[in-house]
């Protein structure tokens, strides 16, 4: 009787006591990243690169950054065109993968902290100079208490004139910018003994 293919048993089959080999077993272990880890450290360089290109010359200066990096980032600051500029933000990344990204990291960090602690102080001057134009002498009277060396008779002035201002224009013009400045310069002393 005719067997099908299928019935017949199997003559590579043979049976050992260890388990199946595969190609993939042959290849040495794996070193290194993944790929997708590789992928994602080139495009935080590239953030990071980005964020570099943003910022001041003299921050700049002070991350002691390798001449080609430094070079690169000026020039991508020249670039109008959005293509060359994208193809020198992804050079700049590529340069970027050769140095040690912490202490830029570290710098980035504290900066981040010194403007917020920045845009706060602002925000805190620019309060008190509308709270003491509309509420007037009881706002210079709390703040007296709250820096008790403040030379009333030096605010006292300014604030009149800035009221006077806020009437006739509705505005903060030059008197309530002259007021601001001077109570900026109460606040950074504050700030400078709270420091020390």
């Amino acid at each position: 009787m005719y067997q099908s293919q299928a019935m017949r048993p199997r003559q590579d089959f043979k049976l050992t006591s260890e388990p199946p080999r595969h190609p993939q077993d042959d290849a040495p272990e794996h070193e290194g990243p993944s790929k997708s880890a590789r992928k994602r450290a080139a495009h935080a360089a590239q953030d990071l690169g980005e964020e570099l290109i943003r910022m001041r010359d003299s921050d700049l200066n002070t991350l002691n950054l390798p001449e080609r990096v430094m070079d690169a980032i000026h020039e991508a600051r020249r670039i109008t065109s959005r293509s060359g500029g994208a193809r020198q933000r992804q050079y700049i990344g590529k340069l970027m993968r050769d140095i040690d990204l912490e202490p830029i990291y570290t710098f980035i960090a504290s900066r981040s902290k010194l403007d917020a602690r920045e845009t706060e102080r602002f925000k805190r001057v620019e309060a008190w100079r509308e709270r003491l134009i509309v509420e007037g002498a009881p706002a210079l009277e709390e703040l007296e208490r709250w820096r008790p060396g403040l030379d009333r008779d030096a605010l006292a002035p300014l604030l009149g004139a800035a009221q006077a201002e806020r009437q006739r224009t509705g505005l903060n013009g030059s008197a309530g910018r002259e007021l601001f400045r001077a109570l900026r310069a109460i606040f950074e002393q504050e700030s400078k003994s709270t420091d020390e």
